[in-house]
This record gives structure tokens, C-alpha cells and sequence, in this order.
């Protein structure tokens, strides 16, 4: 029994000795065929790669954006020729660390490329992204307008090698183009049609702030004329200069500045609280550009005309444009150096202008329009010598309406003759009833249009009612601006030599801010000068203003003239104008605009 035992056991020892041998025999032949198996497998991922990655050459090279291929670990393993170009990279640059290459801009930061790939990866927040309309800092310092693609694969993608696809779409000819379509040749300044687009932009935003946008139209005043005088070179030169002013200013005071046509200039303003400063702003310009050129070492005086409409005063967005030009024609038909708002009374925004034209008619017939004066006073004794009439429309529905909203209308439908009648006829009615009551004799200007003069039989209609109502024509004197009158000298001069030889007054309004010749102004026939506001609305701070007044004061006095100098406003004003010499002053700071039982009492 034993020697069967020991048998047995000989022959499993046997048995396992050669599983043993066998097992080893065949973990060597399986060891190179498992390398075998793994490196075939990585040559066919790496064969995979390398023609995907070829793939992509042959397509990104014909591309015009700059296309770069990174590995996992940021190694550059393609750039197409754009990208070479772009970073100024060799033939040699593959295998070539990413590095600090690029750097983009994120705002607050330049940011590294790589870094910016691993923060999107790490907090997995997006495998594609895009950065647009951002800046790229090559290794040469250059910062190039880009925008930027990166696709890097999910982690998931086990086919995938990890590297990464960046596309920089270089914008620089598309930021040139934009200088040249969107940007005044001259100036660079923005132009309008840059401007309508930005108004459009800021129109979408209006409803979350609760401030007022507002639009200011600048002109300077007859340039084409200047041109004729200084030449091409210089006037560009006057432009150039005051476009710098303005983007300086714009850096100051929040504002977007535009160069729209050849001498206008457009201002933005886009969340205002409170109109008095854009008026301020407004005047701030027009001091400046007064005195802010010079030829050699004299000093040229330029005005500009401003326009100015502020939503939602002037009626809704759509029209806010349009409605800073009509304020800007109005402003330019004043005279020089004017601004004015577009802001309709609050009732009065339903309204149109055809309406207000078929009631003008009616208004007239029914005795809505009332004639109103504003004192004008001696200069010494402060006792009121004369006044200006002004009109005003006392409408049944809308209630009192302003002159600048329907003296326009009445300006370009030709109605302004037939009111101007009007006017001249309450003020010779209302002379004979001081006369008979009693009153001392006051004189009354009475504001002309260049329509009224051209109509033709201006002064036959003048000798007329003044025969009619019996009145004493050295009562009466006709005030016309400074720039209408500049606009047919000769046939304005001779309607008021003709008024002249009848005994009527002639005075030149908003003097100071057109560009009257010395040789004109000695020819035109006016009796008194009246000095425009804008002379005087900082005449207690500024020197040169106050040598300007004084100048234009003597001027006259040689001259033969009378002085009037309106805006007046304080006290200290008035003494001040009154060391000049003036003869008198008219403003607030005496009366505004009084209707006629108002100013009566005064004259009590």
C-alpha cells in the first residue's frame, strides 16, 4: 500500500512541475507579444493623431485666422501660417512650450494662454469657449484687437490625447476699416454715422437709469465765410483744434463727442440730472472757443450755435436727433453765438405743427396773442427809459405758449409777416393810450424778421400805421440781429435808411457775435447797439470778456451810438456794466417779460 502511495505522490510532484514549466514557457512568449500589442496600439493612437493632426494642417494652413494645436501638457504641436506670422514663430517652433507666448487681455489682467486653458478645465466650466473683442500681447509687446476660440476635449474622451485648439481671429483690419467708415477723416473724431448708432444703443438703456439723456448740436458759426478769409489750412487747423478741445472736455465732464459734418460737432450726454448744467456745459464751450485761436499773435473770435434736445423732454427717442437739429436752425436763424432747447411745454408734447399752423389763423382773429414788455433801463438813474415788446399765444386748449415753439412755424409758413403787423399795431395802440392816460413817453422796440423786410412793402405798411394811429414815430424802434442783418446787407441797410428818415429807431441785436465789419457797421444805419448775452454771462470772472464789452461799449459811443447790454442778473452786474459807460441795461435782475398791465405799474 505504502509503495502505491509513494507512486502517486511522484506523479503529481511530476504533474505540477511541468504546469510550472508549461506557465513559464508561455508568460515569456506572452510578455513580447503584450509589448508588441501595447506599442502597436500606441503607434496606431499616435498614427491616429498624427492624422488628425495632419488633417487639420492641410485645412487650418488655407485658413485666414491664426489656428494653433497644443498637446496636454502645452507643448505647440502645430501652427498654421497665420499663427507663425502672428507670433513670429520659425520653422523650428514644434515641440516648443506654449510658455508665456500669448497673454490676453481679461480686463483687469494680462493672462497667459496656458493659464487660461487649465483655470477653464480645472473648474470645468466650459470645454469651448470664446473671448470676443479683447486684445492679445504677443512676445514683441504687440497688442493686437483679437477675438478668441479655444476647444479643448472632455476628459470622458478616452480616443483623445488632451491637447487643446486655439483660433485667434486678428481684427486689426477690421478695427482700421471701422477708423475709416465710422471715424471723420479729419479730426478721427467719431462721425454721425458712428453717433445714430451709439444713440440707438443708448436709447435700449434709457429705462434703467432714471437721468435724462440729452444731445447738444454745435456750429460754429459761418466758417464758410472764415474759409474765404483764412484758407483752406486754417480753418482745418480751427476744427482740429476745437475737436481736441472737446475730447479733453469729454474726458472732464462724461460726455461722447462726435465730428458729424464739416463744422459739426455732436455731444452726447447720457445721464444728466439737472438741464441747467448742460446750459452751463453749453456756455463753458462757446467762452472757450471765443478765444481759443489764434493767427500770429492776435486772438480769432469764433461763436458757435448750439442745439440741444433732452429726452424725454423733447418727445420720444426716434425723434431726438431731428429734434437737436430743429433746436440747432432756430439757434442759427437768431443769429450767432445762440442755444437753444428743444423742450416743449409737459401739455403741450400732443401737439403738432400743422396744428399749431391752422390755429394760428383763429388766434390772431380771436385775440389770442398778447403783447408783452420787458423793461429796459437808464444805466445811472435805474428808471425804465423803454422796453421791448415780445408776443406771446395765450391758446384756449394748450394755455400759454412759447415763443420759440411757434415763432419758427410762423418763420417758414410765411404767417410771421401778418404777426408782425399785429405787434407793430398793439404797440402804436397801446403809445396813444399812455399818451392819453398820462404816462411819461417810454420808446418800444419791437423784434423784425428778415421775411418781414422782404416782402417788399415793409416800410410803406410802417408809414401807414403810424399815420393811422397818429403816433410819434421816435417812439418806436425796430430791433433786427446782428447776422440777419449780415445776410443782404445792402438791401436790409437801405429798408432802414428809409425807417430812419421817418424818425424811427433802429437797433442791431445780439452785437458781438457775428462777424460785422468795422466799414459795415459805420454804414448801417442803427441808432443803438445792444450787447448779447453771452458776453455777459461771465463777465464778473472773466477779464477778457469784460475788455470785449468794454470795446464794443466805446465802439459804439464813437460811432455815435447807444449802448444796451442785456442779461443782466445781479447787482453787482449792473454796477459793473455801468462803470463801462453803458447807457443802459436790460434783464432779470430789473423785470422779465411783464403783460402790459404789469408793466404799467412800473412805469408808476
Amino acid at each position: 500500500m505504502s509503495t502505491i502511495s509513494a507512486i502517486g505522490e511522484m506523479i503529481t510532484q511530476h504533474v505540477t512541475w511541468s504546469n510550472l514549466a508549461v506557465g513559464i514557457v508561455l508568460l515569456l512568449l506572452f510578455i513580447p507579444l503584450y509589448i508588441y500589442t501595447v506599442r502597436a496600439a500606441k503607434r496606431k493612437l499616435d498614427s491616429m493623431v498624427s492624422d488628425k493632426i495632419s488633417v487639420m494642417q492641410n485645412a487650418f494652413e488655407v485658413c485666414k485666422d491664426a489656428v494653433l494645436i497644443l498637446s496636454d501638457k502645452q507643448v505647440i504641436l502645430y501652427a498654421n501660417k497665420p499663427m507663425r506670422k502672428l507670433l513670429k514663430l520659425d520653422e523650428t517652433y514644434k515641440e516648443t512650450p506654449l510658455g508665456s507666448i500669448i497673454k490676453i487681455d481679461m480686463g483687469n489682467e494680462w493672462r497667459t494662454l496656458g493659464r487660461l486653458i487649465k483655470e477653464k478645465q480645472v473648474s470645468k466650466e466650459s470645454y469651448r469657449f470664446s473671448l470676443m473683442q479683447t486684445r492679445l500681447l504677443a512676445n514683441d509687446k504687440r497688442e493686437i484687437p483679437v477675438n478668441l476660440y479655444i476647444d479643448t476635449p472632455e476628459e470622458s474622451d478616452m480616443a483623445s490625447p488632451g491637447w487643446s485648439i486655439v483660433s485667434i481671429h486678428d481684427l486689426t483690419e477690421e478695427k482700421k476699416q471701422e477708423e475709416t467708415e465710422y471715424h471723420h477723416r479729419l479730426t478721427n473724431l467719431p462721425n454721425q454715422i458712428k453717433a445714430l448708432q451709439d444713440i440707438n444703443a443708448l436709447n435700449a438703456r434709457l429705462h434703467l437709469s432714471e437721468g435724462k439723456m440729452v444731445l447738444m448740436l454745435i456750429d460754429i458759426d459761418n466758417l464758410s465765410v472764415l474759409r474765404s478769409i483764412l484758407g483752406y489750412e486754417q480753418t482745418n487747423a480751427i476744427l482740429k483744434k476745437f475737436a481736441s478741445y472737446l475730447k479733453e472736455l469729454s474726458k472732464e465732464k462724461y460726455f461722447t463727442v462726435y465730428h458729424t459734418f464739416y463744422n459739426n460737432f455732436l455731444l452726447t450726454l447720457p445721464d444728466v440730472d439737472n438741464i441747467e448744467e448742460v446750459e452751463v456745459l453749453a456756455r463753458k464751450i462757446q467762452k472757450e472757443l471765443s478765444t481759443f485761436y489764434k493767427i500770429g499773435d492776435s486772438k480769432l473770435y469764433l461763436s458757435a450755435s448750439m442745439g440741444i434736445s433732452v429726452y424725454p423732454d423733447s418727445g420720444p427717442t426716434i425723434k431726438l436727433f431731428d429734434n437737436a437739429y430743429k433746436a440747432l436752425a432756430k439757434a442759427e436763424k437768431s443769429g450767432y453765438g445762440r442755444i437753444e432747447f428743444y423742450i416743449p411745454d409737459k401739455q403741450n408734447h400732443s401737439y403738432d405743427e400743422l396744428v399749431l399752423y391752422n390755429d394760428m389763423h383763429e388766434a390772431l382773429e380771436r385775440n389770442q396773442f398778447e403783447v408783452y414788455y420787458q423793461p429796459i433801463v437808464d444805466a445811472k438813474s435805474k428808471e425804465i427809459v423803454s422796453a421791448e415788446a415780445l408776443i406771446r399765444w395765450r391758446h384756449p386748449k394748450y394755455g400759454m405758449i412759447r415763443p420759440d415753439i411757434f415763432i419758427p412755424i410762423m418763420e417758414k409758413t410765411g404767417f410771421i409777416v401778418e404777426l408782425g403787423k399785429f405787434v407793430l399795431d398793439e404797440v402804436l395802440k397801446q403809445q396813444k393810450r399812455w399818451e392819453l392816460f398820462k404816462f411819461r413817453e417810454v420808446e418800444v422796440s419791437i423784434n423784425l424778421s428778415l421775411l418781414e423786410i422782404e416782402t417788399g412793402n415793409f416800410v410803406e405798411n410802417v408809414i401807414d400805421r403810424l399815420k393811422y394811429h397818429q403816433a410819434n414815430p421816435e417812439l418806436i424802434k425796430f430791433e433786427i440781429t446782428e447776422g440777419l442783418a449780415m445776410q443782404d446787407e445792402e438791401r436790409s441797410s437801405q429798408h432802414f435808411i428809409e425807417l430812419r428818415k421817418l424818425g424811427v429807431g433802429i437797433v442791431l441785436d445780439d452785437f458781438g457775435t457775428g462777424y460785422t465789419s468795422f466799414s459795415y457797421l459805420k454804414r448801417f444805419p442803427a441808432t443803438i447797439l445792444k450787447i448779447d448775452k453771452i458776453l455777459i454771462d461771465y463777465i464778473m470772472t472773466n477779464e477778457e470778456d469784460q475788455r470785449i464789452v468794454q470795446s464794443i461799449i466805446d465802439l459804439g459811443h464813437s460811432l455815435g451810438m447807444k449802448i444796451v447790454v442785456e442779461g443782466i442778473e445781479t447787482l453787482e452786474m449792473a454796477d459793473l456794466i455801468e462803470s463801462y459807460g453803458c447807457d443802459y441795461m436790460q434783464g432779470f435782475y430789473f423785470a422779465k417779460p411783464l403783460p402790459v398791465f404789469e408793466f404799467q405799474k412800473l412805469l408808476r
